[in-house]
């Protein structure tokens, strides 16, 4: 295996792994917490925007730790 099939596959694990925490302790809890259907709809569509807010913080530490590489490896 290459060294970018190695890359790979491990940025995919670690996207699986990262889904299932939200699934597990975001996205379930906010979607058992209410008895009626539109109430569980609701949060599953509102919890969409703490994942969103999740992937953009995510984006912007790998953003800034690129931008920022030749400092800090120095």
């Amino acid at each position: 295996m290459t060294n970018a099939g190695v890359t790979i596959l491990i940025a995919g694990t670690c996207g699986v792994f990262a889904l299932l925490a939200f699934v597990w302790f975001i996205a379930w809890p906010a979607c058992t917490a209410y008895s009626r259907t539109w109430e569980r709809a609701a949060a599953a569509f509102l919890s969409l925007y703490v994942l969103a807010a999740l992937v953009l913080i995510g984006a912007a530490g790998g953003a800034a730790i690129a931008y920022y590489w030749d400092r800090i490896a120095a």
